[in-house]
């Protein structure tokens, strides 16, 4: 069974050949050597419609397992990613960037200043995640092992928490 993927990077300059995507193709090969077949990948601007648009194809229209999202996670006028995402979520999953800002602070203090969010959209889990290669990197992997098994419990193919807290505690 492939868990598909995809990769969205979003940043004006990189949108328009001004910057040099690293945190994308970083992204992808942390995905791939987790097993995840990426299927889609894409860079557009910071304009909250088109990263909408984005991430509702994504969901809708390409059943994607995971969508991560890299940039537009900050402070700046035009960092709106958070806000498209939480548009188009039906279910928050307030977890997943809770974990990946606790990590994020045990490397640097700004850590608390990302915004990013995650949730779910039908069966795809969105995840934000920071523009800079490093620090999408770091947060991706604060939180690989159980964004794993939460995409296994939305597409039906594992067990739920509780049964496999129990197999591990009395089995």
């Amino acid at each position: 069974m492939a868990y598909t993927a995809a990769v969205i990077t979003i940043s004006d300059k990189g949108s328009q050949g001004l910057r040099e995507d690293t945190s994308g193709p970083a992204l992808v090969q942390m995905l791939r050597e987790q097993d995840y077949e990426v299927v889609y990948t894409t860079i557009i601007p910071d304009d909250q419609e088109m990263i909408c648009r984005e991430l509702i194809t994504c969901a809708d229209e390409k059943d994607i397992w995971l969508v991560l999202t890299t940039g537009g996670t900050g402070f700046s006028d035009r960092d709106v990613t958070p806000e498209a995402t939480e548009r188009v979520i039906e279910r928050r999953t307030p977890g997943i960037p809770e974990a990946m800002r606790a990590e994020s602070l045990r490397i640097t203090p700004m850590g608390c200043l990302s915004r990013e969010t995650a949730g779910i959209r039908g069966k795809t889990l969105i995840i934000n995640l920071p523009g800079s290669k490093k620090a999408s990197t770091e947060n991706f992997s604060a939180v690989t092992k159980a964004v794993r098994h939460g995409l296994e419990i939305l597409r039906g193919v594992s067990h739920d928490c509780a049964e496999l807290h129990q197999e591990h505690h009395h089995g």
